[in-house]
């Protein structure tokens, strides 16, 4: 987790006196400047003028109640959210502009914001030993050091944040299932899970152009890695900038049986040398991430994409082949512009020889009532083969 620095701390008052304690968050928030201590003596409608007015409210009663506290405020803010997108959630496909869909999607990622604000005001107590000290609390002391916490020093921190390292501690010990590997990834926390599988199956599919090395740019949790090991590529190398995306690759190949195919380096985007086939599933949208897992997602300025696609003729063979797989999403919500897309190509030095694509799965993609829907329903995800001009 986020180390803290002197200026992270919480500050109450319990009967008369100053109290204080760290404050964490995985995802870089700020220490909330006011915080009062609450349990379930208080009403959901005063915790909800609270939160919005950005009073903290660390919990002193049952963990349950908590959470029961936690859903409250988001009824209160679904139901606002309802009667603000009601004619939104009822406009068809064929009658939403770019314009329209992409000021959707700008308040929608500011919506979002503010309910993971207002939801993250609620928090629970740590312990130095990594335990929750309220009645009906779980365990939680293998969740936390998996999400890189340290015992010693107690803290405090959401609850919301609380139970998406819970989940992620859920999903990293039961996995995801990957047909194409016959087995399954365990991702850690903060590695982007692979859930949505139709891109993967892109990789399983696609034909090879080499069997002797291929690059994998940003190899995540080491599903594509995997994937092309068993495939039979002889020797991938795999690069990543965060230590956690390595550690989780490593471990996933190593359960596999795949890690002798694989070596893992940590750089920004290409390794030394060239290779016959690169692979990048870069972030689709180019917007700013606005949490750890987010970079997974949103690639601000599409810095990673437009630097893959101008480095790839450094590094890719003469017949080689670059692999790029991603979705056109960004197009459909007027984020980026097809022409920028195949002006970075040209621009690179590169060509399209092949396609393939393959509609998404995920349960959004039929969601009409999402406010984002217009652009879902068009959503393609595509593996783009590119060779040197």
């Amino acid at each position: 987790m986020t180390s803290a620095s002197p200026a992270s701390q919480l500050h109450w008052e319990f009967e008369g006196q100053p109290q204080s304690c760290l404050w964490r968050s995985e995802n870089g928030s700020p220490a909330p400047k006011k915080v009062v201590l609450a349990d379930d003596r208080m009403s959901a409608d005063t915790a909800y003028r609270l939160a919005c007015e950005g009073t903290a409210l660390l919990w002193q009663g049952d963990y349950h109640q908590a959470r029961q506290m936690l859903q409250a405020l988001g009824r209160r803010m679904e139901r606002k959210a309802v009667r603000k997108n009601t004619k939104t959630a009822a406009t068809t496909a064929t009658t939403v502009s770019t314009t329209d869909i992409t000021l959707s999607f700008h308040q929608h990622r500011q919506a979002q914001a503010q309910r993971a604000r207002i939801l993250g005001m609620v928090l629970v107590p740590v312990t130095a030993e990594l335990s929750v000290p309220l009645r009906r609390a779980p365990e939680v002391r293998l969740a936390l050091e998996q999400a890189g916490a340290t015992t010693g020093n107690a803290f405090a921190l959401s609850l919301r944040e609380l139970l998406g390292i819970i989940g992620a501690y859920e999903w990293r010990r039961n996995g995801v299932d990957i047909p194409a590997l016959g087995g399954k990834i365990h991702p850690y926390y903060g590695v982007f899970s692979p859930i949505r599988g139709e891109y993967v199956d892109l990789v399983a599919k696609a034909r090879l152009p080499v069997m002797d090395l291929a690059f994998d740019i940003g190899v995540g949790s080491g599903v594509l890695s995997a994937v092309l090991a068993k495939r039979g590529v002889q020797k991938i190398i795999a690069t990543d900038q965060d230590p956690r995306a390595l550690a989780c690759a490593a471990e996933n190949l190593h359960n596999l049986g795949l890690a002798t195919q694989v070596e893992l380096l940590q750089t920004d985007l290409f390794p030394p040398g060239k290779a016959g086939l690169i692979v990048c599933n870069p972030p689709w949208l180019p917007a700013k991430p606005s949490s750890a897992i987010e970079y997974a997602v949103y690639d601000p300025d599409s810095r990673m994409l437009r630097g893959f696609l101008a480095g790839v003729a450094a590094h890719l063979t003469a017949q080689g082949e670059a692999w790029l797989i991603m979705s056109d999403l960004a197009e459909h919500l007027g984020l980026r512009k097809p022409d920028e897309f195949w002006g970075w190509i040209e621009a690179a030095g590169l060509k399209v020889a092949g396609k393939m694509d393959i509609k998404p799965r995920h349960g959004k993609s039929v969601d009409v009532s999402d406010p984002l829907h217009a652009a879902r329903a068009k959503e393609v995800t595509s593996l783009w083969r590119l060779t040197l001009q």
